[in-house]
């Protein structure tokens, strides 16, 4: 007896513990989630006069409408439960502004002479004020015709970018304002649906289980609310809410329904006076940058180099006068400087993000689409993404345990579901039922208990109409319906039960149990006779009709899709294997505690590339796989929805937000997405690799082009003293820049593997052709100069005596009139792969090659321009000039394969030898380049949106006041996003007792 009677005078001692601890333990965790009881407090003011001034409003010492009474907020607001009326809310909407943070508009001046900010323009600028400030003197004007003309071409560049730019601004913006968040309002008395921007303080607005909540409020009403605020505040748990409590703009409402006043909006609400303080600069260099300054480099160096060199054999050598010897110099700095490169690429992102529109997928970084052409991996999310985010029953695995069918399990689950204001799980099991029309059908309702996270289940009590009996239903997680059932809970059961939810888990499906008792009497708040398990529904996100078809075109693509899912790890194996994706996924928890030891992976690096995806991951997770892969040197593409995935997508090389996604998720992410699935995304790859390649063929061109015109012009000079009119260097670019225009809208074929920027492929294949057409025009004066061929056999004849003088103005026409054909000739080899006649040029392209081939003929044959030093000739010299141009022409496609199979091959052997090296090194790990977004100095001045000039702008006072930048929000939502995952990893749920 003695054991006994020490345990039951022990008892106590444990029991009393808790009791004591029990006030300090709820203590904490209300000072954890922000809900310390705290007294409303009256506004400072003398409430009989009060006036509406929005300055007043918000002054804190004054009044803080986020904690005074309602009444006060009800007086202080003017307003009452009804809402405002319509004449009163534009009145105040007139005082308050728009209730969004205004985005800074960019002044289209400022725009316009973006274009002209980078170091190639500036050469061009430079080169305009050689021509009228240093050509003077020797009895000579300044040289205006140049300045004129050189002007005029810097200004035709940035006149065409600027107008495009412009244009796909304009299409964005439209597509974006029809994705504008929408709110519910009471006005004149009755509930209305408005843009969330055209609230104002005072209005009434109405929210429940899954809406964004609009504006900073004050609840008048709230059934079972709780608020993830998580992305604002960084509270890791939704926060339950009450009458008279504050709800943040930019929240989630997780659960029941609200009515609130609105006490602040736009820029005085919580996120906005948070973002007012993040600064205004954004120097962040995209990959296209990159290869802008490097392109640009190798131009200016080689115009550098001929510019020394004829300085030194002209002035030093030669003894060439003043202004003779600058005019060489201005043909080199004219004609070598591919002055449209920065708006030809831009004309081209601009109208590649139009077609991508017509996809459905908005660009808002525009040099994004240029990174996806390059993307190697894509992390995709599951639901929603890679499913249709609609759960469904599967009618055919439904479980039985009891004497019910599965027909009347799903009947009774039905009526243990909301049909109103349902959450997902509830709207699948009603739709199961009948639909919202016939759920409830022979039952009348007479209490009913909604899903909340701590029972973690639903429960009705009701009368069934035909019998008039009470019963209750029960439906929720096998765990807790489980330990409810007292009728029929044996071991056979609960290892049935076991068996049949391990079963579903491997399938990808959900379980959830269904329970059910019969009351006694007429009280129905009386216990039951007892639950008794009946069934078991198996819940399942179904793959979209398109997803694996997708999933082996972006395959065919040489894109690998990972998928990043929160669900459990066997949903996700499952989901998978249907889908053709491999089941080697992992949980998230091995991005912390690394690969097994003795398992098939070394390193984690290795796991994460090996992966087809991962389970369970938090925001952090995400965050951590895109890091990674960039480390290994993959551009990765992420996808997202919520405000949590804000960070992920932000450091993705390419963030896409998808159909449906959160305004934190849009801001972070580079493109956005307004269809529901993955078919957009592999679209979008396509047409970025469509622009890719219309990029990198005029690469190539315009530094083929620098090439010619720089060796060919100096070697003339060093040769025969030829000096060529710049004026006649400036129409060969305006006519060049514009047939290359037309580039942007050309017919090319998508490659089947990720691009990249090659730059020693462009360089060589550059100088190849370059050198080449540098020996058509040489070979063509050495034949006029030093022989009579052309006057023997035609009967042509010049002007001057070519022995005594080499530079006849008509010998300048011919030697205009070659180089400009062939040059744009050009264009054609470097656009194909084959044979250049195998790739049919657009109609846009062949007509502006063809309209400007005609000009310069014309000019050719009545160009008697005196300043320009050029002369007309006859058509027998521009009939040699033209054919002499297709004997050259035709060896092109030779040397472009003659490139392939030797340097270009050999530089293709050395990168791949390099990977081997670099996976030998790291264990097995594919590597390739990294491509990295940060900035060097010299980079970032190759951007049209230079910090430089935004900064001058806010100095002059252009633009009126300064706004906030949509790249700002975009890093502010991160950096919320950031501390969020952050809250999470140092405070896990906590696991119910």
């Amino acid at each position: 007896m003695s054991e006994p009677i020490a345990e039951k005078e022990a008892g106590p001692a444990p029991t009393e513990q808790p009791e004591a601890q029990e006030p300090e333990k709820r203590k904490r965790e209300y000072k954890d989630f922000g809900h310390e009881e705290e007294k409303p407090t009256h506004a400072n003011v003398d409430m009989s006069t009060i006036e509406l001034k929005a300055e007043d409003l918000y002054d804190k010492e004054k009044v803080d409408l986020e904690t005074i009474v309602i009444e006060d907020v009800f007086k202080l607001l003017q307003c009452d439960d009804k809402g405002l009326t319509k004449e009163e809310a534009q009145r105040r909407l007139e005082i308050f502004g728009p209730n969004k943070l205004e985005q800074e508009e960019q002044n289209a001046f400022l725009q316009f002479l973006s274009f002209m900010w980078n170091p190639l323009s500036w050469v061009m600028e430079g080169a305009a004020l050689v021509a009228i400030v240093l050509s003077n003197g020797e009895h000579r004007p300044p040289d205006w015709e140049d300045f004129v003309g050189i002007v005029a071409l810097l200004l035709i560049n940035s006149g065409i970018g600027f107008y495009e730019e412009r244009n796909a601004g304009n299409a964005v913006k439209a597509l974006m304002d029809s994705l504008a968040p929408k709110a519910k309002v009471k006005r004149d008395g009755k509930w209305d649906e408005i843009e969330s921007s055209e609230l104002v303080p005072g209005d009434m607005v109405s929210f429940k289980i899954g809406d964004i909540v609009p504006a900073d409020c004050r609840l008048t009403e709230a059934i079972n609310v709780s608020i993830d605020q998580a992305a604002l505040t960084g509270e890791s748990l939704p926060q339950s809410k009450k009458v008279g409590d504050q709800c943040f703009s930019g929240s989630t409402c997780k659960q029941g329904e609200a009515e609130g006043v609105v006490i602040s909006t736009g820029a005085n609400t919580f996120f906005g006076r948070a973002a007012s303080l993040v600064g205004q600069d954004d120097d962040t260099t995209g990959h296209l940058q990159k290869i802008l300054a490097q392109i640009g480099s190798f131009c200016l160096v080689s115009i550098g180099i001929f510019v020394i060199a004829e300085i030194l054999v002209l002035y030093a050598g030669f003894r060439y006068n003043y202004r003779r010897g600058l005019d060489d110099i201005l043909v080199l700095l004219i004609g070598g400087i591919p002055i449209a490169m920065p708006t030809v690429l831009s004309v081209t992102l601009a109208v590649g993000a139009q077609q991508l529109a017509k996809h459905k997928a908005i660009v808002t970084r525009i040099t994004a689409i240029e990174e996806l052409a390059g993307v190697t991996i894509l992390c995709s999310d599951k639901t929603g993404t890679l499913t249709t985010n609609k759960l469904t029953i599967d009618r055919n695995l439904v479980k039985t345990y009891g004497p019910f069918t599965a027909e009347d399990v799903i009947r009774l689950a039905g009526y243990a579901s909301r049909t109103e204001n349902a959450d997902a799980i509830d709207q699948c099991v009603v739709g199961a039922a009948g639909g919202k029309e016939h759920a409830h059908d022979g039952i009348e309702l007479l209490d009913f208990k909604p899903f909340n996270p701590v029972d973690k289940r639903t429960e009705i009590t009701y009368r069934e109409t035909s019998s008039g009996k009470l019963k209750r239903v029960t439906k929720g997680m096998t765990g807790i319906i489980i330990e409810l059932c007292t009728r029929n809970k044996t071991d056979e059961i609960e290892n049935r039960l076991e068996a049949d939810v391990e079963e579903f888990a491997t399938r990808g499906l959900r379980a959830l149990a269904v329970a059910y008792e019969e009351l006694d009497g007429q009280d129905h708040e009386g216990e039951g006779n007892g639950f008794e398990l009946i069934g078991l529904l198996a819940i399942f996100d179904p793959p979209r009709d398109d997803t694996k078809q997708t999933i082996d075109d972006a395959l065919a693509l040489g894109v690998k899709v990972k998928m990043v899912t929160g669900d459990q790890l066997a949903i996700a194996k499952e989901t998978g294997r249907r889908l053709g994706l491999g089941d080697h996924m992992y949980p998230a928890k091995v991005l912390k505690e690394g690969p097994a030891a003795g398992g098939k992976h070394a390193t984690l690096d290795e796991m994460i590339m090996d992966a087809d995806g991962f389970a369970g991951v938090f925001p952090e997770h995400k965050y951590e796989i895109v890091k990674r892969l960039q480390a290994l040197g993959h551009l990765c593409a992420m996808t997202g929805d919520g405000a949590n995935d804000a960070p992920a997508l932000s450091r993705a090389n390419v963030g896409i937000a998808v159909e449906g996604a959160t305004d934190a998720a849009r801001g972070a992410a580079d493109i956005v997405l307004t269809e529901p699935g993955l078919s957009t995304i592999v679209h979008a790859i396509r047409g970025s690799r469509v622009i890719f390649q219309r990029m990198r063929n005029y690469s190539i061109y315009a530094c083929a082009v620098t090439i010619r015109i720089v060796v060919c012009f100096a070697i003339l000079a060093f040769a025969w003293k030829f000096d060529f009119p710049p004026f006649m260097v400036l129409i060969i670019a305006l006519l060049n820049d514009g047939t290359i225009m037309t580039l942007s809208v050309d017919r090319v074929l998508p490659s089947n593997t990720p691009d990249s920027w090659d730059l020693a492929e462009i360089f060589s294949y550059a100088v190849a052709y370059g050198l080449y057409l540098t020996a058509s025009t040489v070979a063509l004066v050495a034949v006029i100069l030093e022989t009579s061929f052309f006057q023997d056999k035609f009967g042509v004849r010049l002007s001057g005596n070519l022995t005594d003088h080499r530079n006849d103005p008509q010998l300048h026409t011919i030697v205009y009139l070659q180089v400009a054909v062939i040059s744009q000739a050009l264009i054609f080899v470097t656009r194909s792969h084959g044979f250049f006649f195998m790739e049919r040029p657009s109609f846009a392209l062949m007509g502006a090659f063809v309209i400007a081939q005609v000009i310069s003929s014309i000019i050719a044959a009545y160009g008697n321009w005196g300043f320009t030093n050029i002369h007309a000739i006859e058509g027998g010299w521009i009939g040699i000039v033209w054919v002499w141009n297709i004997i050259w022409f035709i060896p092109l496609d030779w040397i472009k394969f003659a490139m392939k199979a030797t340097v270009i091959k050999r530089l293709r052997e050395r990168h791949q030898a390099a990977a081997a090296q670099e996976m030998q090194q790291t264990g097995g790990v594919p590597l390739t380049r990294t491509q990295s977004r940060a900035a060097s100095v010299h980079e970032s001045l190759y951007k049209n949106r230079t910090s430089f000039i935004r900064r001058a702008a806010r100095k002059v006072g252009f633009g009126g006041k300064i706004k906030m930048n949509p790249q700002e929000l975009q890093r502010f939502s991160s950096i919320q996003a950031a501390q969020t995952g952050q809250v999470l990893a140092r405070h896990p749920s906590r696991p119910t007792a």
